[in-house]
């Protein structure tokens, strides 16, 4: 079996638009999270959001904003910043030996929304021409093949807040087993809408607003959390088969060592323990790793009562007496929930932790659960003295669990 390498990241994201900006931003506790009040927001729930802030369609021509939602335009800029530090170029034969293993949980909300207002409130008797394409879930897919050049495999993977994540282990398998060279992994998301907001509010799972300081509203392992706040982005990642990497000279990032993926098959919406750790278990088998081989963990965390406990205790259940060992981040505090993408973005952190050797901190942790009770970097970030691998976990509704671990490259 082939080893499987990161040749390029790239990131657009509430805390900057490109890797470097949002990582720094971590490591500095800086809130992505901001006030969001439009007139149809409930006043007790979607006061706030974490948005990216930067405008979008000066990277694009006005003809291709035509079939471009704004989770494809996120998605292609990420991707041109993974592909240009990778230093990559997909065509001829390199593109057909390339594969896109992409994550979203709802594809193209923005152009659905608009459609909806346009039939039903505004009674159009027409939709844009391009509605279909700029709404189905594998959009973003599609564009980025097209705008590189990509002609080997492509899927689209929907599993809610694990679906970039569930991308970046398929593309690795698909390296790994001699199925392709190169991939590229990740995943998009852009649901501030109305409809999707107020269906957030409804299931109760966002944060209350903190008065005094909304941008510490969500507040992973905290006593007091109330739940996550909805964010948008893109993120994605470089994958090769390494020997192809060292034969163009890239640059070596990081190596994707296990995958582990489970179904929980309980409950639609409550997370489980035991599925949580099955994932967990799994990418270690495959990584051939013991558990005090993890350094660092970036936890989902996403700051519900149940999910934060339920992940603390599949972790302990996998991990025994060494789960109080490992420093955890769940920087959610401070980008927010990217649901699709979230994965690749979370992903991408703890690859950059392992690489300057920081882990980055769990915001707001000013007032410990004490049933969540492992070392989840409160203080701040934190650097260690030995940080050469890392864990990703991602648990979605559905009940998909799913668990990446990369290592530091060592040729």
């Amino acid at each position: 079996m082939r080893r499987v390498v990161v040749t390029g990241m790239g990131a657009v994201a509430p805390l900057g638009n490109d890797v470097r900006t949002f990582f720094e931003a971590l490591l500095e506790g800086r809130s992505g999270v901001r006030r969001f009040q439009p007139s149809w927001a409930a006043a007790e729930y979607s006061q706030i959001t974490a948005p990216v802030l930067s405008e979008l369609t000066q990277h694009f021509t006005k003809l291709r904003r035509i079939a471009l939602d704004r989770v494809a335009q996120l998605s292609l800029l990420a991707v041109k910043e993974s592909v240009s530090q990778s230093g990559i170029d997909f065509s001829e034969d390199a593109g057909e030996s390339a594969g896109i293993y992409w994550g979203t949980s709802l594809g193209g909300a923005n152009s659905l929304e608009t459609a909806y207002n346009d039939v039903l409130v505004t009674r159009a008797a027409r939709l844009k021409p391009s509605t279909i394409v700029m709404v189905m879930n594998n959009a973003a897919t599609g564009q980025i093949g097209i705008e590189y050049g990509i002609r080997g495999p492509s899927y689209t993977f929907s599993s809610a807040c694990s679906s970039s994540n569930v991308a970046i282990g398929e593309a690795f398998r698909a390296i790994r087993f001699g199925l392709i060279k190169t991939a590229v992994a990740g995943g998009g998301e852009a649901l501030l809408t109305q409809g999707v907001i107020k269906a957030w509010e409804s299931l109760q799972t966002l944060a209350k607003v903190d008065p005094n300081r909304p941008e510490t509203s969500c507040r992973p392992f905290s006593a007091d959390r109330t739940g996550f706040v909805l964010g948008e982005g893109a993120a994605a990642l470089i994958l090769e088969d390494e020997q192809a990497a060292k034969q163009r000279g890239a640059d070596i990032l990081a190596e994707i060592v296990g995958y582990g993926n489970t179904t929980d098959a309980g409950h639609i919406a409550q997370p489980d323990q035991g599925g949580q750790a099955r994932a967990i278990k799994a990418a270690l088998t495959e990584a051939g790793m013991a558990p005090r081989q993890i350094d660092h963990i970036n936890a989902h965390g996403t700051g519900t009562k149940v999910g934060d406990l339920s992940e603390t205790n599949a972790i302990k259940q996998v991990f025994g007496a060494h789960a109080r060992n490992v420093p955890i981040s769940a920087t959610k505090a401070l980008h927010g929930h990217l649901m699709g993408a979230t994965g690749a973005l979370e992903m991408i952190a703890a690859i950059e932790a392992m690489r300057c050797r920081t882990a980055p901190p769990t915001a707001h942790l000013n007032n410990p659960d004490p049933e969540c009770d492992l070392d989840y970097v409160s203080e701040g970030a934190r650097t260690l003295s030995k940080l050469d691998a890392v864990m990703s976990n991602s648990f979605g509704f559905g009940g998909n669990n799913a668990v990446v671990i990369a290592k530091r490259y060592v040729p």
